[in-house]
């Protein structure tokens, strides 16, 4: 495999690109890399000709990043990545993203341009319920003095919506729980690691070329409870706002790729990336 430097246009300063994470609540902390098992059929669709989907009984290893910046290149915004599997090129194995949404025009823009993502902006919408708590009947009950018990399970839910022009479609629901493994775990925030998670990119109307950049991660990880994702029924407005059969499509698919079986999820705390500048790559033969 071949690859040659790229010039770097206008937008972001000059590369790396350095993001860091912030922590919103104890469920949401820098950063949630969910790993999951992906239909290769689903994959599939994503993956460029040029390139062989790495794949086993019939599944790749997908899943998505949620990540919340607070330092970056276009300030604060969140970012969501859908993985729709793992992508070979001799002599390396990457990830390929299926759908980038972003709340943050400049880094949809950037994405789209310098690195070949298929970004697309969106809404992220933040909700955390209030601690749920149950009657504890008993005989002080009688006496209107009972107590309550907090539930064990805690919720914060993002709901992400992707913004075409004036219109939006819904799609999906991240539910990230704080339970028994975190409580477990205390305030215990995992050990200090590097790590390095490259990456194919590119083939899109708005960078065509075929791509490969790096992420370099800095961070505390540890392990939590995989995030529960749940599709939004949609309404007539939604639909509606879908006028083209093919994005619909993309969208079906990535969903289904946020749908897919969770086999591991990891918290990043702490969090510092650092995007190297894509490289051209020329897949072999």
């Amino acid at each position: 495999m071949e690859v040659e430097e790229r010039n770097v246009s206008s937008g972001y300063a000059k590369p790396p690109w350095i993001f860091k994470g912030r922590q919103v609540t104890s469920y949401y902390c820098g950063a949630l890399y969910q790993i999951h098992l992906v239909k290769a059929s689903t994959a599939r669709a994503f993956i460029p000709k040029e390139f062989r989907l790495v794949e086993a009984f019939g599944y790749t290893l997908g899943g998505f990043f949620l990540a919340s910046y607070d330092d970056s290149p276009a300030g604060v915004f969140d970012e969501l990545v859908m993985i729709a599997g793992i992508v070979w090129n001799p002599p390396t194995s990457c990830a390929w993203a299926a759908r980038v949404l972003v709340n943050s025009n400049e880094a949809c823009h950037h994405g789209r341009k310098e690195v070949g993502l298929p970004s697309q902006v969106a809404r992220f919408s933040k909700v955390i319920p209030k601690r749920k708590r149950e009657r504890a009947f008993g005989f002080l009950d009688t006496f209107g003095l009972g107590t309550t018990l907090s539930h064990p399970e805690d919720l914060m839910e993002v709901k992400v919506s992707e913004v075409d022009s004036a219109a939006s479609a819904n799609i999906c629901n991240i539910q990230i729980r704080s339970d028994e493994l975190e409580t477990k775990l205390g305030k215990w925030m995992g050990p200090a690691i590097k790590m390095s998670l490259p990456s194919f990119s590119g083939n899109t109307k708005f960078n065509p070329n075929l791509l490969k950049y790096s992420c370099h991660i800095h961070c505390r990880v540890r392990p939590v409870s995989p995030a529960v994702v749940s599709k939004p029924l949609e309404d007539e407005a939604d639909k509606n706002h879908t006028s083209q059969e093919s994005l619909e499509n993309e969208r079906r698919l990535s969903v289904a790729v946020m749908l897919s079986k969770p086999i591991i999820a990891l918290q990043f705390k702490d969090l510092t990336m650092q995007v190297e500048a894509p490289v051209v790559v020329h897949p072999s033969v």
